[in-house]
């Protein structure tokens, strides 16, 4: 894999947690605050510091009413920075925010980004009446939750007059409630591999990557208890 070594796809599956506060619910509330209602606001040190959020995708691609994320890799970060979001203009950009290029994620702005979640990952509601999005309904963890997310990445890159295409996608699910770590990897409680431990409380089900500049192509890992949702 000449282009992408995977190092930071770790990073961007947590980004989301950056950019709105969040909350775990120990017990629900009667009405949940929704962000239809217009008080959900975006957290300190966000550009958006205090705007409401929208019920669709806002200026960075971010969509927490569907559950999703779609657009530059860098603008899953540059909101929670301070920053505005990339729009494709890098002169521009940077003429405006200089300081900009000295982050980590800038060089990935042109790489693409579709995130999906469910909602025990993130909540579009406010049950517990604090005033943030929540998370981990009744659960003291992620693990035995059912959460899960899915990453698809796209990009492309040249070498040697010559441009080529790459993507990746992968799908991560919470640990369930009896399953146990060795060596790096999550077992389910009858010792049936689920897949690697990432992040401590989940695990790695599928990875697919495909390069045309390399001539790989194809899976890169499946859990052998099957890569689908609803397991656990």
């Amino acid at each position: 894999m000449k282009k992408i070594t995977f190092m930071f796809i770790g990073m961007v599956l947590m980004a989301l947690f950056g950019l709105v506060t969040l909350t775990t619910v120990e017990a629900k509330a009667d009405k949940c605050v929704t962000i239809q209602d217009g008080v959900l606001t975006y957290s300190a040190g966000h550009f958006l510091e205090g705007e409401p959020l929208v019920n669709g995708f806002d200026a960075y691609g971010y969509n927490y009413q569907g559950h999703m994320f779609k657009g530059s890799y860098a603008n899953t970060y540059l909101g929670k920075d301070g920053f505005p979001p990339y729009e494709g203009d890098d002169e521009a950009y940077l003429d405006d925010n200089p300081t900009a290029e000295g982050t980590w994620y800038w060089p990935y702005r042109t790489t693409q980004l579709l995130m999906k979640w469910d909602d025990a990952w993130l909540s579009n509601k406010d049950c517990d009446d604090d005033g943030e999005l929540d998370r981990l309904y009744d659960y003291p963890s992620y693990i035995g939750s059912g959460a899960w997310l899915t990453n698809h990445m796209w990009d492309s890159y040249e070498e040697e007059d010559e441009t080529y295409e790459w993507n990746y996608f992968t799908k991560i699910v919470a640990a369930p409630a009896d399953a146990y770590k060795d060596g790096g990897m999550w077992y389910t409680s009858d010792g049936e591999e689920i897949g690697p431990v990432i992040w401590g409380e989940f695990a790695t089900v599928l990875e697919v990557y495909n390069d045309q500049g390399t001539g790989e192509h194809g899976v890169l890992y499946k859990s052998p208890v099957g890569p689908g949702f609803g397991k656990f």
